[in-house]
């Protein structure tokens, strides 16, 4: 554990983020099969309940290493993942009207982008030590 938290918190990030976005993959996944293709939005709505607790105890735990302010910090998680939703619709749409024009491509863009931004509303929101 001494030598994951001489990472860089931005490092741990990465690694914890890739992990979350397994983890919401398989929670959908297993949910459209449970549930059904046709009920693909009420999938998506419990892999996002699920995964984001799952996620933001990651993100506690393992980047951030925060201490206490579980409530506060879990909703200042979901704050940050609707402000990173938005910012992921806009940017994709400008990149695909005007810059890129790929689909794909500008998602994979967009992700980046959002995920600097998320870093951010994390560290200095979400998980902000005092």
């Amino acid at each position: 554990m001494d030598k994951w938290l001489k990472l860089p918190d931005f490092i741990r990030f990465l690694i914890i983020g890739c992990i979350n976005a397994g983890i919401s993959y398989i929670i959908y996944a297993i949910a459209v099969f449970i549930l059904g293709e046709v009920h693909y939005q009420l999938c998506v709505a419990l892999q996002w309940i699920l995964s984001s607790f799952i996620s933001y105890l990651n993100q506690k735990f393992f980047v951030f290493c925060t201490r206490g302010n579980y409530i506060k910090e879990y909703l200042k998680c979901c704050t940050t993942w609707g402000i990173s939703y938005v910012l992921n619709v806009i940017i994709l749409e400008i990149f695909v009207r005007f810059i890129i024009h790929n689909v794909y491509i500008a998602q994979f863009v967009s992700l980046f982008l959002v995920s600097i931004s998320t870093y951010v509303l994390f560290k200095f929101f979400a998980f902000k030590k005092h």
